[in-house]
């Protein structure tokens, strides 16, 4: 998937306030270390393509899709120049609104499977799993800590914890915080 395949909304750092012609890619040079910046949120649409394509060599380099930043840009069609000029002052921004990080406790049964059906269940909810915990079982019972993060088209924190809490082998769930 290329950037300009989805809406895209960026920071860029801009030392002094004033605007910037977002139409030329010369308008965002005087970006310097030690000045003091301002984050500004920015439509994709309306700054230069360059802007985008750099955002992409920095996923394709970071999923390790290409190993190289110069096999990168040459995938995406921007120079090498570019692309370092632009890739310490240029970072996506992901839109809190539809993005949700739950953090959640649960206290499995010492069953084989129960833990991976668990996270089946966070799966078929298409919750990004980030972070899992479990510790050593005591006592027949293991204690397990995931953080996840919730997308538009998941069910709410509440609901997924209700469905996650009628898994066999499943003690208790809750939510420790969310935001």
């Amino acid at each position: 998937m290329y950037a300009d395949d989805f809406r895209l909304n960026l920071i860029f750092t801009k030392p002094d306030g004033v605007p910037e012609d977002p139409e030329s890619p010369e308008s965002l040079e005087g970006l310097y270390m030690g000045q003091r910046s301002q984050l500004i949120v920015v439509d994709a649409s309306v700054l230069p393509a360059v802007i985008s394509k750099v955002l992409e060599v920095k996923k394709l380099l970071a999923s390790k899709q290409e190993k190289s930043s110069a096999a990168a840009c040459k995938r995406v069609g921007i120079s090498r120049s570019a692309y370092y000029k632009y890739k310490d002052r240029v970072h996506s921004y992901e839109d809190k609104l539809t993005q949700r990080i739950a953090y959640l406790h649960a206290v499995l049964q010492d069953e084989p499977g129960v833990l991976s059906n668990v996270l089946s269940a966070l799966y078929n909810q298409n919750a990004n799993i980030l972070t899992v915990n479990q510790d050593i079982p005591t006592d027949g019972v293991a204690e397990a800590t995931f953080s996840i993060r919730l997308s538009g088209d998941v069910c709410s924190p509440h609901d997924l914890i209700a469905q996650l809490s009628a898994i066999e082998g499943v003690v208790s769930v809750r939510i420790l915080s969310g935001e």
